[in-house]
């Protein structure tokens, strides 16, 4: 099994430009008890797009096969359609495996 990792003092990684048509965010991840995860959506050149930072969601723990990811007052990426974007995971002690955009199955 592959994945990104990042042990107790965390790490991040950021995608290049993507474009997606319409849905939400999910991810496959698993952390530590301590371990967290969060999300951040920037334009394509690394700035956070307001509603989408790391700051606008709570962290997310666990285990998850396909978790939607929520920011505080946003949840379907639509307003974003078609625009290139690049997405910062923040990782600490955690894995991501990986992600995918579309609806809930």
């Amino acid at each position: 099994m592959l994945s990104v990792r990042a042990g107790y003092h965390g790490g991040e990684i950021i995608t290049k430009p993507i474009k997606f048509a319409v849905g939400n965010l999910f991810l496959n991840y698993a952390t530590s008890a301590a371990g967290s995860i969060a999300v951040e959506i920037q334009d394509a050149s690394g700035t956070p797009i307001e509603g989408y930072k790391s700051q606008d969601m709570d962290p997310i723990y666990g285990d998850a096969f396909d978790r939607e990811i929520r920011w505080h007052h946003q949840v379907n990426l639509s307003r974003l359609k078609n625009t290139p974007v690049r997405l910062r995971f923040i990782l600490n002690d955690a894995d991501l495996f990986s992600f995918r955009v579309g609806q809930s199955t």
